[in-house]
Parts: structure tokens; C-alpha cells; sequence
């Protein structure tokens, strides 16, 4: 059974940077995708990165675009995204997920079968 567990979350002041984490266990799949959604208060939850290996892809919401980065670590079951130049609006609970296809629509919730329990950020101003 797949499961995935975030860590890294934090209270940041605005400017500051963060690394969330996402680790894999039970996962068989030769490529996947792996991807960061962020859910805030009153709001729907939105993809914020994602990650295919098999073609080594990265995808960005326009609203991190320049400040986060999504990455593999050396263990292929380890996903990182680092968050620098954090805002108060980035303020959410951030959602590891992973399929093992390539995403049509990378930032649709649809296209993840696994999810992770979640990890708190907050940005303060």
C-alpha cells in the first residue's frame, strides 16, 4: 500500500523559505507523478508543483512561479519543494500526491490516486 508523508512545514515571515518534503513508501512504479497542493481556509485546494520522472518534467502555478522549486532527492522516493520568498497568501496546508501516469492536467486532484496527510505553513506578515 502506497503512503506518503510530508514534513517540513513551519511559520515563516514574509521573505522567508521553507522546505517541505514528501516521502514515497510502498511505491513500485518505474516513473510517476508527484505533486505539491495547498489547501487555505475557506478555499479549494489548488496544485501548486508537480513532478513527472519519466520525462523528467516540472509544472508551477503561476502564482510560485519564480520562487518555488520542485525537485527528486537522491532516494527516488523523496520529493522536495522549496519555498523561498514565502507571502501570507502562501499560508495553507500543503498536500503531497502521487500516480503513476503521466498527468493530463497536472494541477487537478483527479489525476492523483495517493495522497498525503498534509503539512501546515504560515506566512506571517
Amino acid at each position: 500500500q502506497v503512503q506518503l508523508v510530508e514534513s517540513g512545514g513551519g511559520s515563516v515571515q514574509a521573505g522567508g523559505s521553507l522546505r517541505l518534503s514528501c516521502t514515497a513508501s510502498g511505491y513500485t512504479y518505474n516513473s510517476y507523478c508527484m505533486g505539491w497542493f495547498r489547501q487555505a481556509p475557506g478555499k479549494q485546494r489548488e496544485g501548486v508543483a508537480a513532478i513527472y520522472t519519466g520525462r523528467d518534467s516540472t509544472y508551477f502555478a503561476d502564482s510560485v512561479k519564480g520562487r518555488f522549486t520542485i525537485s527528486r532527492g537522491n532516494a527516488k522516493n523523496t520529493m522536495y519543494l522549496q519555498m523561498n520568498d514565502l507571502k501570507p497568501e502562501d499560508t495553507a496546508m500543503y498536500y503531497c500526491a502521487a500516480d503513476p501516469l503521466y498527468p493530463v492536467s497536472w494541477s487537478q486532484e483527479s489525476e492523483y490516486k495517493h495522497w498525503g496527510q498534509g503539512t501546515q505553513v504560515t506566512v506571517s506578515s
